[in-house]
């Protein structure tokens, strides 16, 4: 069955990533811990080039672990600087441990990063009804105030851009388009 998707999923990663887990409602404190590393890491670059990448990313960052990210030092970054199977930006690799230190506080303070995350939209997806690509934002209010608190306790690469995009995937707004398949499971997956 040839079923219609949203239209920026083209690359078999792409399609597989957006079938599985664009838009999923995430609950996992080591998979929320990822697309911050994932989100920042595609600032000004293609989803794409961080999805054939995600693999070497799973190895360099300690399979997602935010302790033991936090924990990396300068030798450790260094090496970093020099994995051809990431994005070697140094201000992107410099994030992503200084963002693991700021995600252990908020788990801290909050018992989780889960429940910190989903205040932004009231603990629910924002059920959005799209029908083309025009028309999603690239930030919206939430994302503007998501990005102000974080910034706050102390991340980086966390503008509203790419905040927003870390609401799509972590499914804290359903941006598929109504014409996609996933759009109706998610809707009906949300209403239980």
């Amino acid at each position: 069955m040839n079923q219609s998707r949203c239209e920026w999923a083209q690359h078999e990663l792409e399609i597989n990533y957006h079938d599985t887990e664009w838009g999923v409602p995430l609950h996992d404190d080591q998979r929320h811990f990822e697309f911050i590393i994932l989100e920042g890491a595609q600032a000004g670059l293609s989803w794409l080039t961080v999805l054939k990448k995600r693999e070497s990313y799973r190895l360099a960052f300690a399979n997602f672990d935010p302790a033991r990210v936090a924990r990396f030092d300068e030798n450790k970054i260094e090496l970093l600087r020099q994995n051809e199977g990431i994005i070697r930006n140094k201000l992107k690799i410099n994030s992503a441990v200084r963002n693991a230190r700021a995600f252990l506080e908020i788990q801290e303070k909050f018992g989780s990063f889960d429940n910190y995350i989903w205040q932004f939209t009231n603990g629910k997806t924002i059920q959005n009804n799209w029908k083309s690509l025009g028309e999603v934002p690239a930030k919206t209010p939430e994302a503007e105030a998501m990005s102000k608190d974080l910034k706050k306790k102390g991340f980086n690469f966390v503008g509203p851009t790419i905040c927003y995009a870390y609401m799509q995937a972590t499914g804290m707004v359903n941006d598929h388009l109504v014409s996609c398949f996933r759009h109706r499971e998610l809707l009906e997956a949300e209403k239980g």
